[in-house]
């Protein structure tokens, strides 16, 4: 069967301006076009349409995706199973959290008891399903999957102590970025001090800290909108600065 734009937009829930959209960033061409200039789209798009909604749901930004659905050796089969393999977690970290509230409620109401260490494990696995919908796929494509995997254990595996630390260190790295980005130096100390806090903060989680993705990370805030924005949201132009506060101090570690 084939569909026009408009045919496909209502069928796929999206508008017609983002199929064109996806044709003109090269993502999703139609199978013809008629001479009247209707796009038209047939089985094959319609089934590229459809990973490319995964990938979405998945966080990934759209220049990762195109390199990806563009690849002449793109696997169908094996990028449906990666997704079925996303939801999975997904899945079991909504449960993990749904049960944590059940608890609390119940300990509200006198029926259980529960330990300091359980209180924080549903926060922890929705913070690891957020950044995995956000950021997961591309994080994944960079640093590898068990990198990752070993990044949400450490995290999972905190002690509230480790835990309020951890939480409490993301506030400074932002107080101490505000502070430093207001002075407009990212040499200067207070954003060196920002730059080391941020170590600190990653450190964390990452199974092994290193200066290099340190700075490949720092280069991600400013090339991936995503990233970019939660930055950019308190005063435009933040993310890059820290991203050179950050190459400044990691050269100053080599």
């Amino acid at each position: 069967m084939e569909y026009t734009v408009q045919q496909l937009a209502r069928l796929a829930g999206i508008t017609s301006r983002t199929l064109r959209y996806y044709d003109e960033l090269g993502i999703l061409k139609p199978a013809r076009v008629r001479s009247s200039g209707y796009r038209i789209y047939g089985h094959h798009e319609v089934d590229q349409l459809q990973q490319v909604m995964f990938y979405r749901e998945l966080g990934m930004s759209l220049d990762t995706i195109k390199e990806i659905v563009t690849n002449p050796d793109f696997d169908r089969l094996g990028a449906l199973k990666y997704h079925r393999e996303q939801l999975l977690d997904k899945r079991m970290q909504l449960d993990v959290l749904l049960t944590n509230v059940e608890k609390t409620i119940a300990v509200n109401e006198g029926r259980i008891t529960m330990s300091d260490k359980e209180k924080f494990e549903g926060f922890k696995q929705q913070m690891i399903a957020d950044n995995e919908a956000k950021y997961g796929g591309d994080i994944r494509r960079k640093y590898g999957v068990e990198a990752v995997d070993k990044s949400n254990e450490k995290l999972l595996n905190m002690t509230p102590e480790q835990y309020q630390a951890f939480t409490q260190l993301e506030h400074d790295v932002k107080s101490a970025l505000a502070d430093a980005f207001r002075v407009g130096d990212p040499a200067s100390t207070l954003a060196q001090k920002a730059a080391d806090l941020h170590k600190q903060w990653l450190s964390y989680t990452w199974p092994e800290y290193t200066p290099e993705a340190h700075a490949g990370l720092a280069q991600m805030y400013v090339d991936d909108e995503r990233f970019r924005a939660y930055y950019d949201e308190v005063h435009p132009g933040m993310a890059k600065f820290l991203c050179d506060a950050i190459h400044i101090y990691t050269r100053y570690k080599k």
